[in-house]
């Protein structure tokens, strides 16, 4: 990892350049909001989720300005900075608005002044190593789930966000969606006794692939800055992202820069069933799994699983690959949340209209990015802190590890590590490639 001192003397060259971008946007273009109250966002990966969801929120803001954009691919550069420059420009009567930056490094964008927060879209690989410079470059940060591909690269993150005092907001929507906001609140207030069992479900969406010929790189593609800390590897398009589109990337199947199905959806619903057990911040004390890889090929993530939990109190967690739901069954009955359908159902079915008294539990609902933007506000704490994420991927992790080891493993939540297992505990961290080692 590059320490503060080489990061910031690293950036001089960029920051005169970065500093002398364009002015803030006058009030008139983005709506009542002052400048003042304003809060400029950076856009650091800018492929299918950032340009068609992330990017949108924030454009839509009115007291928010997004101010620059970055990729390491041109083609999908230049569309975001279209996309920024359009939306403004509709809002001003004069003329067409230019003032949205654009570079490929982070690096450069995390160097400007004149930028409060970051959102980081980047592959998975790169999300602990951007975010740690962007706490050190004094930027809140909302990154996308799932946040690390280790667990002890999320206790690195998850300290050095609260180390400098920054504002982190995990970026799911799950705790946005009713239905699951709802369970959740009646589960901790006791609507179905006490909790026994949780189950957990996300879709069957990688599949395996033969391997594949090394290819030229793209001209629009820095590759060696895409990689960054992840091991060297021949370019081939489906270890990236295809060309000129938004199509599903390749890289969401290749462990070098993603875990696959069991983190990327078992962050959205793990970390419900996190917040309606009450463990949003700690994690089990047992696990063991079993799951399938393809033989070979490029991509070459789990393609089923089953992982069982124990907690502390007790409850049991079962994850594995079928739908996207999440089930609370309890001593008087069950809850279950349905992500395909938005839909919650109950028994007994007289639980749902319950309402929940002024002096019981009550969970927010709110917008991830409005939650984010709030919290920058504020200086108070997001509904998914990078502790809140940290402990949800890890919990994907923990049974990733037990399925590579193949055997039942007992972990302590506090210490992070497991108990009386040295192989175990080998696989909390992975190789990095310098100088972006943690």
């Amino acid at each position: 990892m590059l320490t503060r001192r080489q990061f910031l003397s690293g950036s001089v060259a960029v920051l005169g350049s970065a500093l002398a971008g364009p002015a803030v946007v006058p009030a008139s273009v983005l709506g009542a909001e002052a400048p003042s109250n304003r809060v400029t966002v950076g856009m650091i990966g800018m492929g299918r989720q950032a340009y068609y969801s992330n990017l949108k929120s924030f454009l839509h803001s009115p007291d928010v300005q997004v101010v620059a954009v970055c990729d390491v691919d041109a083609w999908r550069l230049d569309n975001a900075r279209e996309a920024v420059e359009k939306h403004y420009s509709e809002g001003k009567p004069a003329g067409a608005f230019t003032g949205c930056s654009a570079c490929k490094d982070f690096r450069e964008l995390l160097a400007r002044r004149d930028i409060d927060a970051v959102m980081i879209s980047t592959p998975d690989h790169w999300h602990v190593p951007m975010a740690i410079e962007a706490a050190k470059a004094g930027k809140d940060i909302c990154c996308e789930k799932p946040l690390t591909l280790s667990i002890a690269e999320g206790r690195v993150l998850s300290d050095t966000v609260s180390r400098y005092n920054r504002v982190f907001r995990t970026d799911s929507e799950f705790r946005f969606h009713s239905c699951f906001q709802r369970a959740c609140e009646l589960v901790l207030n006791g609507r179905i006794g006490k909790v026994r069992t949780i189950r957990t479900g996300v879709p069957a969406g990688d599949i395996a692939g033969p391997p594949q010929p090394e290819m030229p790189v793209p001209e629009e593609l820095d590759y060696d800055l895409w990689l960054g800390p992840a091991p060297l590897a021949p370019y081939t398009v489906n270890r990236v992202h295809p060309r000129r589109s938004y199509d599903r990337p390749g890289w969401m199947r290749v462990r070098d820069y993603c875990e696959g199905m069991i983190t990327n959806w078992g962050a959205h619903l793990n970390d419900i069933a996190q917040w309606g057990n009450g463990t949003e911040r700690t994690g089990p004390v047992e696990v063991e799994a079993t799951g399938q890889y393809p033989r070979d090929g490029l991509w070459n993530v789990l393609l089923r699983f089953e992982v069982r939990y124990r907690y502390a109190n007790g409850v049991a967690l079962i994850y594995s690959i079928s739908r996207p739901y999440v089930r609370f069954e309890g001593t008087d009955g069950w809850i279950e949340a349905d992500y395909n359908t938005r839909s919650i159902k109950a028994h007994p079915e007289s639980v749902l209209g319950q309402p929940i008294g002024p002096d019981e539990i009550r969970l927010p609902l709110k917008d991830e990015k409005r939650d984010f933007i709030d919290a920058v506000k504020t200086r108070g704490r997001t509904l998914a802190d990078a502790e809140v994420g940290h402990r949800t991927t890890s919990l994907c992790q923990l049974g990733h590890i037990a399925i590579q080891l193949g055997r039942k493993l007992r972990w302590d939540p506090l210490a992070e590590q497991f108990i009386d297992d040295e192989n175990a505990n080998r696989l909390l961290s992975r190789p990095l490639r310098s100088p972006w080692r943690l």
